[in-house]
């Protein structure tokens, strides 16, 4: 008589037994469950599995499509896998970077030796088409590390081994689609039929990976053309080439060899040094016609948006400017008069929680040379407050307004573009882990929102994750639609930050308790940030963006 388990499953509150040794996939068939969409990988005790996971003890199970974040995740990275094997069939000799998401998509540089035309593209899609109609299993292999370095040593494949080497784990694993090998620090899908909707198109000088929207998955994203944005990335992907920097395997390695308060000193002042540019920019362009009177400074949570307005007020005042901070928090609507959410709670996140009418005329008057008493909100009344706080400027005055509406067409319309400046700040992270294993940028951001939460706001590991999906939300609503609007574009990403963030984001998300649906993300977490050496603080200056959330800076907030 086999021996049997008992499984929770959380989707449909039930309990199950099965044979010992049942693969997700069994047991999710074993449930009979009705879902939309295909399902594509699990939670077993809130951490993430995939379908092909051996269940050996009693365990709760969760099981996901492609709308969950983690489930999307395991389905992109499988298509990654797919378009790494298409492109290895084609091109024996090519080579694949999937380099950082852009365009509602993945942006992917391919060396094939020439430079890539719309013929291999069309080559490349038609053959992973034809391998996810092969439906080919993805295969898990664990062994020694040693043995894992091996393989990919033997198919050229440095950046894995560089990568897996300064880990410092004992054992690892790697996945084989047919004889082609590869690593991916997550899970992947059982086979490649799983795949059912992707695209890829010449973009730039690369190809775009297209993805299937996660509200409808039977729809690929649509694509959002970020030139701007791909601009600043290439040009950090390039500074880092040169730096002999690709991946996170030489990161470490440079470390190990005792080079990195060289790379804290080389990254602080190449920020500085755009920070420097941005503020001559703007001064010059007083000189060339009508001066800049207002400065926007938008971007997403956790961006740094508030160093970065600082050190930009220094440089400008080096110019012989007098920058003057205004804050959108103190145009709030009265507090009965916000827009309330689906949910019916208070949308501060909204333009319309903004007092437009009052701020625009404020903004009018002062660019006619008038004075204005600015309000204060007071948060505690939720009211608008006078405390008799005046204001007029002169040609030598530059106001700062930092908010995540800034770059919105709506918040100024009847300013004259010409004397407005406006700047998107953002963590657009540019090391990768490996050539196909990329870091998303809100990763790096909700790094620095869960450690400066900790430090500063006294919430946890688990509050700050239970509210990120919500703050993404507002992102997508009021922030990404506009970031191509910015002048210019700040990268405030340092390409040693997450080996300095390691040290202080582990004990906080270590304390999140595992039998909490926040457990999967931290967990998550911790893994992917294990792959950077740790680095100490200390080196960092009071000024570095960074400080904003680890503390030590010499600015206040």
């Amino acid at each position: 008589m086999k021996q049997t388990l008992q499984i929770y499953c959380k989707n449909n509150n039930k309990y199950k037994d099965f044979p010992i040794g049942s693969s997700l996939l069994d047991i999710y068939n074993g449930f009979n469950l009705d879902f939309p969409y295909q399902v594509v990988s699990a939670k077993v005790n809130n951490r993430s599995e995939g379908l092909g996971f051996r269940v050996y003890h009693a365990k709760d199970v969760e099981f996901l499509d492609i709308r969950d974040l983690s489930g999307m995740r395991t389905y992109v990275r499988s298509l990654c896998f797919v378009m790494y094997k298409a492109i290895c069939d084609l091109y024996p000799s090519g080579v694949l970077h999937v380099e950082h998401p852009v365009s509602k998509g993945y942006y992917c540089n391919v060396d094939l030796g020439h430079p890539l035309t719309e013929e291999d593209v069309a080559a490349i899609k038609k053959r992973m088409q034809e391998i996810i109609d092969e439906n080919i299993r993805f295969h898990r292999y664990e062994c020694h590390t040693e043995e894992a370095v091996r393989i990919f040593a033997e198919q050229g494949l440095m950046d894995k081994v560089k990568l897996l080497q300064t880990s410092d784990q004992i054992y690892t694993y790697y996945y084989k689609l047919g004889e082609t090998v590869d690593y991916y620090y997550g899970n992947l899908l059982p086979s490649t039929g799983f795949i059912h909707l992707f695209d890829v198109v010449k973009y730039s000088d690369g190809m775009l990976l297209r993805i299937p929207n996660r509200e409808n998955p039977n729809e690929l994203e649509e694509v959002v053309k970020q030139e701007k944005m791909l601009d600043v990335f290439k040009e950090y992907v390039k500074w880092s080439k040169i730096m002999g920097l690709n991946n996170a395997g030489d990161f470490n390695v440079a470390c190990k060899e005792g080079f990195a308060t060289s790379l804290i000193n080389v990254g602080e002042a190449l920020q500085e040094k755009k920070i420097v540019q941005i503020a001559d920019t703007i001064y010059q362009r007083g000189l060339d016609g009508e001066p800049i009177r207002l400065v926007l400074i938008s971007g997403p949570s956790s961006s740094g948006k508030t160093t970065f307005s600082k050190r930009l007020s220094v440089q400008l005042m080096a110019n012989g400017l007098r920058p003057y901070p205004i804050s959108l928090d103190n145009y709030f609507v009265d507090r009965e008069d916000t827009p309330r959410d689906a949910n019916g709670n208070y949308d501060y996140e909204s333009l319309y929680a903004l007092d437009l009418k009052l701020f625009n005329d404020q903004m009018q008057a002062l660019m006619r040379g008038e004075e204005v008493e600015l309000p204060t909100f007071n948060f505690m009344l939720g009211k608008k407050e006078y405390n008799g706080e005046k204001l007029k400027i002169d040609k030598s005055t530059i106001l700062i307004l930092e908010g995540i509406h800034a770059l919105n067409p709506q918040l100024l319309p009847h300013i004259p573009q010409d004397k407005v400046f406006k700047i998107y700040v953002s963590a657009l992270t540019t090391i990768s882990l490996d050539d196909h294993n990329w870091i998303p940028t809100t990763d790096n951001r909700l790094l620095r929102r869960i450690i400066r939460d900790f430090n500063y706001r006294g919430y946890s590991a688990r509050d700050t994750i239970s509210r990120w999906s919500s703050v993404r939300a507002g992102e997508d609503k009021w922030i990404f639609p506009y970031q191509e609007n910015a002048d210019v574009m700040f990268n405030s990403a340092l390409i040693f930050e997450l080996a300095v963030l390691r040290e202080h984001a582990e004990p906080i998300l270590s304390s999140v308790p595992q039998n909490c649906p926040e457990f999967s993300e931290a967990y998550r977490l911790l893994k992917f940030i294990k792959y950077f050496i740790p680095v100490k603080d200390k080196e960092l200056p009071p000024t570095s963006l960074l400080r904003e959330f680890l503390g030590g800076s010499s600015f206040k907030y």
